[in-house]
């Protein structure tokens, strides 16, 4: 039996009056270094009537549709500085989209006026003068892998989704299969390009950070290492290079990619042997074998293993794992997996391998994107785990698994993590997670927007009761660890449905806010990019 699920995003997994205050202000803001961008054609223009603004409008999930007075499809940086600069001088909110797939649809939020697309931004290209893989925002992930790997044979630990954008995915820290190995994406990023607006008058620069210790802008470029999009500036360009490469050759630059990659899938029934024992023992099994094979370097890191709890009402749920198939001994580390996972549920899952080459699961098309062409509406929510659950959230995820409320579209995954990821200390970069084992997603996926209401309340009812002991949210603690910023959910800002006292900032950056506050204060000091869970300038 081959594995399919493994090949599965449900499996494996982005205002004017504050703008007119804000010229108003008079801010003052540090001298910058500016990278010249000669003049360039306008980007294209599309507004309302124009045949082509609907299919420009949408993104991924079909919940969000904005009204822009008007859409700038950027193929350049000098575009995007014209383009920032218009919106700037006519007052109108500006906001950016690379992929498309930020969950809450903050670039279709009302007050969006300017919508900027930089998808035809899509280069993957080496800069020797960096010794750096150059990446445009506008480029998917499959894009970048399919280029990394046919021309250098190299490879970055993103995620396992392959329409996803680069813009978003990086600068939030982006994770995925190879992670446990080589640790997060930000890990090795280089530099990046920056459309920022640093001048009282509202004049626009395209402003080039590095992470290099005497670099000026350095703070620039650590805001892009986990501090999310939309937050300081419009991202043209990522510059990647893991840290402890040397030399000239681009083939040494970056980790290497795998030539196969093996993936594996265990399948049990929702049937009358899945008692609430043997439910819950199989995810304590989970979150314990995490907990063991999670340190720096261990064999099990090669392992990437997504177990996916699903509504009842599905049938069936799975564990997948990927791993590189020429790891040493990596069959015998799957096999011992699903050997600890299953001990003492009284379970025999249905389980098979397939062994593919490693650029059929990093760019098939529509691998990893949630739903399908029909089933475009989703919520997702999530958490960092410091250890597995303990059993009283075990007890209410089996409770919210087999309730009426639910649809074979509800789930949520645990998604293994650490390894490599911990080796970077928390304020190295603006991921501040770096003790943590796994991830944890909520989520549920539709088709009609007269579906939303019962899908969105069994999302949010799961998740609230899950973390019930904490507000309804994973306040760091010795369980949970906060969240993730790149599954943003405006819920963590809603007293609704986080009564913790503890503030989202604080859930999504820890420690490290306090400094991306300042970093915003220096680099956006008009407020200019923002949206409604964006950074907050310190006084």
């Amino acid at each position: 039996m081959t594995s399919r699920h493994g090949l599965n995003r449900r499996a494996l997994l982005a205002s004017t009056g504050a703008l007119a205050a804000g010229l108003a202000a008079g801010t003052a803001v540090p001298a910058a270094a500016e990278d010249d961008h000669s003049p360039a054609a306008p980007a294209v223009l599309v507004r309302p009537g124009d045949r082509r603004y609907d299919s420009l409008l949408r993104g991924n999930n079909f919940r969000f549709v904005g009204s822009p007075d008007e859409i700038r499809v950027a193929a350049d940086t000098a575009q995007v500085v014209a383009a920032v600069a218009d919106a700037v001088r006519c007052r109108r909110q500006v906001s950016v989209r690379s992929g498309g797939h930020c969950f809450e649809g903050f670039w279709a939020d009302p007050a969006v006026r300017v919508l900027l697309d930089l998808s035809p931004m899509n280069a993957v290209e080496y800069d020797p003068a960096k010794r750096a893989f150059l990446v445009r925002p506008g480029a998917t992930l499959g894009q970048v892998y399919r280029r990394l790997y046919t021309d250098w044979g190299v490879t970055i630990p993103a995620g396992g989704c392959s329409e996803v954008g680069a813009g978003g995915h990086l600068c939030g820290g982006g994770y995925g299969p190879l992670s446990r190995r080589y640790g997060s994406v930000v890990d090795h990023l280089y530099a990046v390009e920056v459309v920022v607006v640093v001048d009282r008058h509202g004049a626009v620069r395209a402003v080039t950070a590095t992470r290099e210790p005497d670099d000026p802008n350095r703070d620039l470029w650590w805001a892009h290492t986990g501090g999310g999009g939309g937050n300081f500036g419009v991202v043209t360009g990522y510059w990647l290079r893991s840290p402890d490469a040397t030399g000239d050759d681009p083939a040494g630059l970056l980790p290497p990619a795998p030539a196969h990659m093996l993936a594996g899938e265990a399948t049990w029934a929702w049937d009358s042997s899945m008692t609430e024992g043997a439910f819950t023992t199989l995810l304590r099994n989970f979150g314990r074998w995490h907990e063991r094979n999670s340190a720096p370097g261990a064999p099990g890191t090669g392992l990437y293993a997504v177990f996916t709890p699903a509504h009842r009402t599905a049938g069936s749920f799975t564990m997948t794992v990927q791993a590189d198939a020429e790891l040493p001994g990596v069959a015998s580390l799957m096999q011992d997996l699903v050997d600890a996972v299953t001990a003492g549920s009284g379970t025999s899952p249905a389980v098979g391998t397939v062994t593919m080459p490693w650029m059929y699961p990093a760019t098939w098309p529509g691998i990893g994107t949630p739903g399908n062409l029909l089933t475009r509406r989703y919520k997702e929510k999530a958490g960092y785990l410091r250890q597995g659950y303990p059993d009283d959230q075990l007890t209410t995820i089996h409770r919210w698994m087999t309730g009426e409320n639910g649809n074979a579209a509800c789930g949520m995954l645990l998604v293994g993590y650490g390894g490599q990821v911990n080796t970077v200390a928390p304020a190295a970069t603006a991921v501040a997670q770096r003790d943590s084992v796994m991830k944890a997603v909520f989520h549920s996926i539709w088709a009609d927007e007269s579906e939303d209401a019962a899908n969105l309340a069994w999302v949010r009812g799961c998740y609230r009761d899950v973390y019930g002991r904490t507000g309804g949210v994973p306040v760091p603690g010795a369980v949970s660890d906060g969240s993730y910023i790149n599954y943003v959910d405006v819920d963590l800002a809603d007293p609704a449905w986080n009564t913790s006292g503890v503030g989202w900032p604080t859930l999504y950056y820890k420690g490290n806010y306090p400094r991306l506050q300042r970093i915003k204060a220096a680099w956006d000091p008009l407020n200019v990019f923002h949206h409604p869970m964006s950074v907050q300038a310190s006084g």
